[in-house]
């Protein structure tokens, strides 16, 4: 074939079908990093909701210090700057499609950037919560308001969860499951029987649970489907002056009232490690001391990341 006979094929006129295809194999650094700049063909593929179902920063951590005054941590300007680029970048190119958002626990997001993430992916059906510790009750609250659609959260432990919980039993009516990654106490328990008495999944999994906590939700939430104690630390309180005690297996009396549930998921196992991890770490996980990545795991399918 003569050379003026060759038809030369660009880049930008390639189908958009078939560039999505291409990025969907890229991770959200690489759709970040400017090919949505290159040309009008290359940006619309960019916005395909295909790319944006989810938005996974799970990879992403704060570099951080703490410090002794609120919010407890330092962050690194750079780091903040990262974080703000690659997620205004990532809003931007969603263009509200995002249904699922995963942050890392050590993700330290400002009250400001948490709120804008909010007004820029109304449609979010699924949270999985940064650090607490920049986010204030009112980003927090305002964020739940425009979260409608909200189904799903897996967040760190809180102080004072009623807030929080109240928020969303006003504004996500279609609200059914929730992880606690930390200390479950009866005050937290008591919270969610009040907001969410007919939540459906509740995973507690590697957290300190006392027994009677434990019987509250069991006998209380009366619409409870499942319920993950998996390598949870047991404990049981005694009349004083009788000390606590770490119990080693559920009597009858916790196998009865669970028995009405479809899944009761428990793991008490002195061989499983993340049991032993448990008690070593006091019902407080120190998921940085592990393997990265294994915070993301649940017995429960539809929380497991």
């Amino acid at each position: 074939m003569e050379e003026s006979d060759r038809v030369a094929r660009r880049w930008e006129d390639l189908d958009i079908d078939i560039l999505v295809k291409i990025f969907q194999s890229f991770d959200i650094i690489e759709l970040t990093s400017g090919i949505a700049t290159v040309c009008t063909s290359w940006r619309m593929a960019c916005c395909d909701p295909l790319l944006w179902r989810t938005l996974d920063l799970s990879m992403m951590k704060s570099n951080f210090i703490k410090i002794p005054l609120e919010p407890y941590v330092y962050v690194d300007a750079r780091s903040d700057k990262t974080l703000n680029h690659l997620l205004k970048t990532s809003l931007s190119l969603s263009q509200g499609n995002i249904m699922t958002l995963i942050f890392h626990f050590n993700l330290y997001v400002s009250d400001d950037l948490l709120t804008y993430t909010a007004e820029r992916c109304p449609r979010l059906r699924r949270l999985v919560m940064p650090a607490w510790n920049r986010i204030k009750k009112t980003g927090i609250c305002k964020a739940i308001r425009i979260w409608q659609d909200l189904e799903s959260l897996t967040m760190p432990s809180i102080a004072n969860p009623p807030y929080l919980l109240e928020e969303i039993a006003n504004n996500c009516k279609n609200f059914s499951e929730l992880k606690v990654m930390g200390p479950f106490d009866n005050f937290f328990a008591a919270t969610i029987i009040m907001y969410l008495p007919k939540i459906r999944v509740l995973s507690l999994r590697c957290s300190m649970l006392v027994k009677d906590t434990l019987i509250s939700i069991l006998d209380e939430l009366r619409n409870l489907e499942v319920l993950n104690i998996s390598h949870c630390l047991l404990i049981e309180i005694p009349p004083s002056p009788a000390p606590r005690r770490i119990m080693r297996e559920l009597d009858q009396c916790i196998l009865d009232k669970a028995s009405r549930l479809r899944e009761f998921l428990t793991c008490m196992k002195d061989s499983c490690i993340m049991c032993q991890r448990t008690r070593n770490d006091e019902g407080l996980m120190r998921w940085y001391k592990y393997e990265e990545g294994v915070w993301k795991a649940d017995e429960v399918s539809s929380l497991s990341l």
